[in-house]
């Protein structure tokens, strides 16, 4: 009972302390006065509507680009007096690549041309001829990139068949020849060969002309001369630079016939280009050439009547375009 009392006694004092110690702080906070402050509050509306100050400080220093000149103009500029119509719009075309070496499409204006293959015989041609090899040589001019004209050589090589051969043998051995010891001449042995050489002007059209691929057509005429040789072998001496001499056998020209005229020549050609970016190409074509060979007085009492007969052949040519 007493352990009681005690607490109580405790709890009484400790409560008044904190009281008496509250009272006090309040006390003092009302003696002291309170500082006053006066907060202005903003005005948004007048700060927007204020005028706006551009005048120079005095001591502002800066140096601008802009002369005096360029400032008068802009301040004089006015826009009403520009033009109310707008420039003309520009035309864009092909372009044009028009000089000395090029036409307007940009094809070149020279062209050359080099090739070779072989003669096909045909028709009574081929009873007298065989096939042999084929040269071709060319300069073109060129209006565009599809139309051009060609100038021309050729050079067609052909063997005499073994029945034309054997004709003339028997023509030569007719003769009753001999030599200057009076034994008869021997014809053992004969050969011949015959060639054709040209000058012609062939107009040339590309009708297809793709990224790599192209074709045309092409033809034309000129001049034709048909030359034929007969060959026997004969024996020759060679002395070296050292005094040996040596004894061969080599088939020489004895006779010899040609004639001349005028032929006609067309066919197609297929071209391949080198690269998207060059003028260059591979060409191949097949043409038919026709001659008009007639009776010439270089074929003495038509010894060798052939040479006269007019000349048909298929010129199969591979070259490079340039």
């Amino acid at each position: 009972m007493h352990l009681k009392t005690q607490n109580f006694s405790t709890l009484i004092v400790r409560t008044a302390a904190v009281t008496f110690f509250s009272a006090a702080s309040l006390c003092l906070s009302a003696q002291t006065p309170a500082a006053s402050q006066t907060v202005k509050p903003l005005d948004l509306k007048a700060s927007l509507m204020a005028p706006v100050d551009l005048s120079r400080p005095a001591d502002l220093n800066y140096s601008s680009s802009a002369g005096a000149e360029e400032t008068a103009a802009a301040t004089s500029f006015d826009f009403r007096a520009a033009e109310t119509q707008p420039p003309p719009r520009r035309r864009y075309g092909h372009t044009n690549y028009s000089d000395r070496m090029h036409n307007p499409d940009g094809s070149k204006k020279y062209t050359f041309a080099v090739g070779g293959g072989f003669d096909i015989p045909t028709g009574t041609t081929a009873k007298d001829l065989t096939v042999n090899w084929h040269f071709q040589v060319a300069g073109s001019y060129n209006l565009n990139k599809k139309f051009g004209v060609q100038l021309e050589y050729n050079y067609d090589k052909f063997n005499d068949s073994s029945s034309n051969l054997n004709r003339q043998y028997n023509r030569y051995n007719a003769l009753g020849l001999e030599n200057q010891d009076g034994t008869p001449v021997d014809f053992s042995g004969l050969d011949g060969t015959t060639h054709v050489w040209s000058l012609t002007l062939n107009p040339r059209y590309t009708f297809y002309q793709g990224d790599a691929m192209g074709a045309y057509v092409i033809g034309g005429g000129g001049f034709y001369r048909k030359v034929s040789n007969f060959t026997l072998p004969q024996q020759g001496v060679y002395c070296d630079f050292y005094g040996f001499c040596y004894s061969f056998t080599q088939n020489q020209v004895f006779d010899h016939y040609s004639n001349n005229s005028g032929g006609l020549n067309g066919g197609v050609g297929f071209t391949y280009r080198l690269s998207r970016f060059a003028s260059e190409n591979l060409y191949a074509e097949a043409r038919y050439v026709w001659v008009n060979n007639q009776p010439s007085a270089n074929s003495v009492n038509g010894l060798y009547p052939e040479n006269n007969k007019r000349t048909g052949y298929f010129p199969i040519t591979v070259g490079l375009r340039f």
